[in-house]
């Protein structure tokens, strides 16, 4: 198979797709190239590079684009259904390292380290600020998403000592209730609830029709002051200009790794009301970068491209055939 690898991919990884396939690595393509990039390719893999109904379009031989990672809010699935083109990820590889800096950022504003941090790179010695913090122990902490990365930061949150709650969901498979269980996660009924029990909220889960902008400011004004709040799955799930409000009226704090509209290449210039915002302790969407995470990611990914390769597609999230699309769609939206 001919493939493109238009993002950054593991050396040990790529050197395996290139031995078994025609494989071609460039990986900073920007998501403007990409519609110029695709002929003759009948897969595609990507970690942040955005895929337009345009890209799509462009493409005369593709079959699968590849998310190497988990979120694929950044592919047109509606455009690929349609050309019948599928859409895999690689679920779960990452969890462990988004909970990690999950709780990075949780530490680091409970203990203003980032303000620490530039305070003494430019020579200011104030202790009797940074002296005041309220720490972690016996605190209340939200989970919203009990995927894998949302357990993996419920283990690690309680081994801080803190009380971690999640909103009860119907259909929840046993292994999921039996890890919650081994938590110690106290289950209540709806996310207002959720928000007016935790002293800290932490999102974890997709970007979905339902999910967009799920921090409100209604769900706001539910939570307590200085509420703090942590962002490392896709920033739709937040109303950016609602949270600088909460912020200024309530003293609400965050931690943000995912920005709404955050550059899609790998450097530029980024101006954010949110990012710049004293009450917040940003990082630049690097949740899932670590070296243990993108060798499992890739690791997953090349096992998906041969299953690919031999017949059997894996972690499809899109309805895979321009039939199935088009059944998929309300009765007076099909033609």
């Amino acid at each position: 198979m001919r493939i493109l690898v238009a993002d950054a991919f593991p050396e040990e990884y790529r050197h395996r797709l290139v031995a078994a396939h025609d494989c071609d690595y460039e990986p900073d393509t920007t998501a403007d190239q990409l519609p110029a990039e695709l002929a003759g390719y009948e897969v595609l893999v990507v970690r942040s590079t955005r895929v337009t109904a345009q890209a799509l379009e462009s493409a005369d031989a593709l079959r699968l684009v590849l998310r190497a990672g988990s979120g694929t809010n950044t592919i047109d699935h509606d455009a690929a259904s349609r050309l019948g083109i599928h859409v895999c990820n690689v679920p779960g590889r990452n969890a462990i390292a988004v909970a990690e800096l999950a709780c990075a950022l949780l530490l680091a504003i409970d203990r203003n380290v980032a303000d620490n941090v530039a305070d003494l790179r430019a020579g200011s010695w104030d202790k009797k600020r940074y002296s005041r913090a309220r720490g972690l122990f016996g605190r209340d902490v939200g989970v919203v998403g009990l995927g894998q990365v949302g357990l993996a930061f419920a283990e690690r949150a309680a081994a801080f000592g803190t009380r971690v709650h999640a909103v009860t969901k119907p259909g929840r498979d046993d292994a999921t209730l039996d890890r919650a269980q081994a938590i110690g996660i106290t289950f209540v009924d709806d996310l207002p609830e959720l928000a007016r029990t935790c002293d800290v909220l932490s999102l974890h889960v997709p970007a979905t029709d339902t999910t967009t902008r799920l921090i409100d400011r209604e769900l706001l004004a539910q939570m307590r002051p200085g509420t703090i709040i942590l962002n490392t799955a896709r920033g739709d799930l937040i109303d950016e200009d609602a949270l600088i409000e909460a912020m200024e009226t309530k003293g609400v704090r965050a931690g943000i790794d995912v920005f709404a509209d955050e550059p899609t290449a790998g450097t530029g210039t980024f101006r954010s009301r949110l990012a710049a915002h004293p009450n917040v302790c940003g990082t630049h969407h690097i949740g899932a970068s670590t070296e243990q995470a993108q060798e499992a990611v890739a690791a997953e990914a090349v096992h998906v491209i041969e299953e690919f390769a031999a017949g059997t597609v894996l972690h499809c999230v899109n309805p895979r055939t321009p039939r199935e699309f088009a059944s998929s769609l309300p009765t007076s939206d099909r033609t």
